[in-house]
């Protein structure tokens, strides 16, 4: 999934620009990029399909020179994850009825390869054996509240967990019990189930999209497939896969992950993975001259100086005729100021 737009990642990510197709760790490798090659370790690479927005085609095919057009699926609309999980698993099925499939944002930290690629290897394992929706969990490190929470049977004693309840992104107070109680975890958003598994809960429970959906069938993966998306994708419900089945079956798992994990969703949650000075000051693409400054994450473009005395825990961002300085514990405004700006 690379459709989304990053806006908490402002003045860099940007609507005709957005984050996935950014080198936001300064690696030398886009977050997009990063995704496929990982994915690739353990699915062929003609197998792997790119979710996105219609106007960043011309960018995934630059980005990701071995994928092929049909590779890539258009959404002409923003209408969250359920809709275009759902129109790609139709897709599927019509290649292979018996397939099972992983469903992963583009945009996500993951350290430990071997670690994802052995997780995802049980996930698909379980998912091929039995009609199950599967996600993977993160461990929590401390009682964050800007994740969803995923709640698994304390009794179970399975590698693989049944999900009591999924659980909306808590206030300090809420998530320090989930942390203390033991049997929570972190929704990381990606996904496993065979395709047979996930439309049958999509008929179950979103019967009006499936429909919506089903009356192109016959169309995908041939050349009349672009105009009924184009009149017909538009007119499906914005909603996320969460909301529309996850919470609502009861056939649903958590595999605990066992590799290291950021959904790197904000400025603060990059300044965590990048390497840091002496006073927990992280630069991207800048010379700096730093005096009782601390804790800060600054980015600039072209390796332009920046000289900062007595700044705390700030995001400070220069990029073209932007300059963004603002207060870290305050980073989930950011989406409300580019709103504004608009």
């Amino acid at each position: 999934m690379a459709g989304g737009v990053g806006s908490r990642f402002w003045p860099v990510s940007t609507t005709d620009f957005p984050k996935q197709f950014h080198d936001m760790l300064g690696t030398g490798d886009t977050l997009i990029q990063k995704t496929f090659t990982r994915l690739s370790q353990i699915i062929p690479k003609e197998n792997i399909l790119i979710l996105t927005n219609e106007v960043y085609n011309d960018i995934v095919l630059k980005q990701l020179p071995m994928v092929k057009q049909e590779q890539i699926i258009l959404e002409p609309a923003m209408r969250n994850t359920a809709p275009c999980i759902l129109y790609a698993s139709l897709k599927i099925k019509k290649q292979n009825p018996d397939a099972v499939m992983v469903v992963a944002p583009s945009d996500h930290w993951i350290e430990d390869e071997v670690q994802f690629c052995a997780n995802l290897q049980h996930a698909f394992d379980f998912c091929e054996r039995e009609d199950n929706l599967m996600t993977l969990g993160i461990l929590p490190t401390f009682p964050n509240t800007g994740y969803g929470y995923i709640e698994f049977d304390k009794l179970d004693s399975r590698p693989v967990k049944k999900v009591k309840q999924f659980r909306e992104k808590p206030d300090y107070a809420t998530a320090r019990k989930f942390i203390q109680s033991r049997n929570f975890l972190w929704n990381a958003g990606i996904f496993v189930w065979s395709v047979k598994s996930v439309l049958n809960a999509f008929q179950e429970f979103q019967p009006v999209m499936f429909d919506h959906f089903m009356k192109g069938y016959d169309d995908y993966n041939t050349s009349k497939e672009s105009d009924f998306i184009k009149e017909n994708y538009p007119l499906a419900e914005n909603i996320s896969v969460d909301y529309a089945i996850l919470e609502k079956a009861q056939n649903v798992f958590v595999l605990p992950a066992t590799f290291d994990w950021n959904d790197l969703g904000t400025w603060g949650s990059l300044h965590e993975k990048l390497d840091k000075d002496e006073n927990n000051n992280a630069v991207v693409n800048a010379r700096v001259l730093l005096e009782n400054a601390s804790n800060n994450i600054i980015r600039a473009e072209g390796k332009k100086l920046v000289v900062i005395d007595g700044l705390d825990d700030y995001i400070i961002v220069d990029k073209d005729d932007t300059l963004l300085i603002y207060p870290k514990s305050k980073e989930q405004e950011i989406k409300t100021i580019v709103s504004k700006l608009k």
